[in-house]
């Protein structure tokens, strides 16, 4: 543990935010990694240095395999998500952790860190131009949620029927940042980028017919916005969408609250203890 992250649990538990027991814990761990028999290494001290967890890529592990990381992270109070879990290990990690949460559409896998659950810290708007978005939507959602931030999903309002956007505009309002999930040519993200005033992360997908060539028209679509507060990530990238955007709104939120960026390193920055956080940063929006 070099000193930065040293600092970081001190200043958790002058704060409140983390129990000494806690801290003790953290710092005589002997090692930032663990094998995991022959097949993984967790990084340990990941929420240390970034502020989250290290999160579990699903696609292409073995049932067991997952299985055998997660009571690894679980044995250490962390919280887990997968991503990319196919619908067979879906069974096999819920037969191994009945507390898990399954969501199926976003093909996610979450255990929830032990205690209190932390108040939620910063906006996040996920919005989908089509209902067949809605799977890479789903997985940035569950990531944003993970990440303890306030999230809601509006779907199903692209161009086509712009209408329908503009209907749902009112739901948008004083978010954080939005991830805007879109195939075919991927122009939400440009007309989100007009009408509001935040970040606007674009998650371009491999929704759409033969010219579409699997994503890469939304891609270069979005990359060449006309809109100058959008940026994107990669192709299907909902995991990637989610955690930037939740990297975004947490700084947000803490900014409201008058705490540094800092706060947020290597623990959760604000305990659930009834104090309403969210409902504040919302108050100072409105």
């Amino acid at each position: 543990m070099d000193a930065h992250n040293l600092k970081s649990l001190l200043e958790a538990v002058r704060s409140g935010a983390m129990s000494p027991d806690e801290a003790e814990r953290q710092i005589r761990w002997p090692s930032p990694f663990e094998k995991v028999g022959e097949y993984a290494t967790i990084d340990h001290h990941r929420r240390l240095r970034c502020g989250f967890p290290e999160v579990v890529f699903g696609l292409n592990k073995t049932a067991e395999h997952i299985e055998g990381i997660l009571r690894v992270m679980k044995r250490q109070g962390e919280g887990c998500l997968v991503t990319r879990v196919d619908p067979e290990a879906a069974e096999h990690l819920k037969r191994a952790f009945p507390e898990g949460e399954h969501n199926p559409v976003g093909r996610t896998f979450r255990i929830r860190r032990e205690g209190p659950e932390p108040e939620k810290l910063g906006v996040v708007r996920i919005v989908t131009a089509g209902t067949s978005d809605l799977p890479v939507a789903e997985e940035a959602r569950a990531t944003a949620e993970a990440w303890n931030c306030d999230v809601a999903l509006v779907a199903d309002v692209g161009v086509a029927g712009i209408h329908r956007l503009f209907g749902r505009l009112d739901e948008l309002r004083g978010a954080d940042v939005l991830v805007a999930v879109a195939g075919m040519e991927a122009a939400l993200p440009s007309v989100l980028g007009g009408l509001t005033d935040c970040p606007i992360v674009g998650v371009p997908t491999s929704v759409g017919y033969g010219a579409h060539f699997n994503g890469l028209a939304s891609l270069l679509g979005m990359l060449n916005s006309c809109s100058s507060n959008v940026v994107t990530v990669n192709i299907d990238a909902g995991f990637n969408g989610g955690h930037v955007a939740a990297l975004i709104a947490r700084r947000a939120g803490l900014a409201r609250l008058g705490r540094p960026p800092s706060a947020g390193i290597g623990l959760d920055p604000t305990p659930n203890n009834g104090s309403g956080a969210i409902e504040d940063q919302r108050r100072s929006l409105r």
